[in-house]
């Protein structure tokens, strides 16, 4: 599926929410008005080479704040929600859902910040987003960095237990739907409940995602992530250099990113240990070491093609 592309957009003041607060980063925030009038919550931070990053189903900008500081020393990092998070807009109709929109609106808030080439990381679901963009629109990338990410649909989900999910988020709404998940699924890895039960204020920080979530986005894009065709083979077009980020715990998606990496002609793979689904949070310092030691290279990289 190829992404639609280039609509541009307009920058309007931000806002902020007191449990999902700009300040506590520093971020300048800015309110993006894409074509189809959905606000989307952007911050940008630092100067340099554009580094785009964007986050995975049900979560926020606020899921990289813990490294903004570092990467923000040598680029300008922007951050957004996804429509139907955190602070943007959710319409309530389906038809403004889709892994593609997505990408539309990665593409349209470079735009509105004046934004030609960048650096993309998609962390889970945002890596379907970033790979669609980039086979899309590849001269809008000059580098891509997929985490934690599946190129198809992702191994062991459960098509009914998707569409039972989707139905109570319609049906009940969120809260209904996080009494049940909570009630019948484990927590997860070992790095997630070590994360859980030893930093504060992380609960409650997935508690104020969580609430923010629109239950039309949830039930569009957990269907169509269960449904998406496997595109492994288009990744052998990806002509921008590439890092293939996973933690150890990550399974499934630990041999489906290896897979990736053989298959991107000029990737790299870092598998970051003790960690699962998100290691940013789960051991930010090796997460942050792999991120930056690829970045270094991708900016020696241009400056010796100047």
């Amino acid at each position: 599926m190829g992404a639609e592309t280039g609509r541009g957009g307009q920058v309007r003041p931000g806002s902020a929410r007191p449990d999902m607060d700009a300040s506590r980063v520093g971020g300048a925030a800015v309110r993006v008005i894409v074509d189809d009038g959905v606000g989307l919550e952007v911050e940008v931070r630092g100067q340099g080479p554009a580094l785009v990053l964007v986050h995975g189903f049900g979560g926020a900008k606020e899921d990289f704040s813990d490294h903004l500081d570092e990467l923000a020393a040598g680029h300008r990092v922007i951050t957004f929600d996804h429509r139907g998070h955190g602070e943007s807009d959710a319409p309530e109709h389906a038809d403004a859902y889709s892994l593609d929109r997505l990408a539309t609106d990665v593409v349209a808030v470079a735009d509105a910040l004046g934004i030609d080439r960048f650096r993309l990381l998609g962390h889970s679901m945002g890596g379907m987003v970033a790979r669609r963009l980039v086979l899309a629109r590849p001269d809008r990338v000059e580098a891509l960095v997929l985490m934690d990410t599946s190129p198809g649909p992702v191994p062991g989900m459960d098509p009914d237990i998707i569409e039972l999910g989707a139905q109570l988020a319609l049906d009940q709404g969120m809260d209904e739907l996080k009494r049940v998940m909570d009630a019948f699924s484990p927590l997860g890895t070992p790095a997630y409940e070590r994360l859980i039960s030893e930093r504060e204020g992380y609960q409650e920080f997935c508690d104020a995602k969580w609430a923010a979530l629109s239950p039309v986005m949830w039930a569009t894009l957990i269907r169509e992530i269960r449904d998406q065709p496997d595109e492994f083979g288009a990744l052998v077009t990806v002509g921008c250099p590439t890092l293939v980020l996973v933690g150890d715990q990550d399974e499934p998606f630990v041999a489906v990113s290896h897979a990736m990496a053989a298959t991107v002609p000029d990737a790299r793979i870092v598998v970051v240990p003790d960690a699962g689904h998100s290691p940013q949070f789960e051991n930010g310092d090796d997460w942050l070491r792999a991120l930056c030691e690829f970045l270094a290279d991708v900016s020696t990289r241009a400056d010796r093609s100047t």
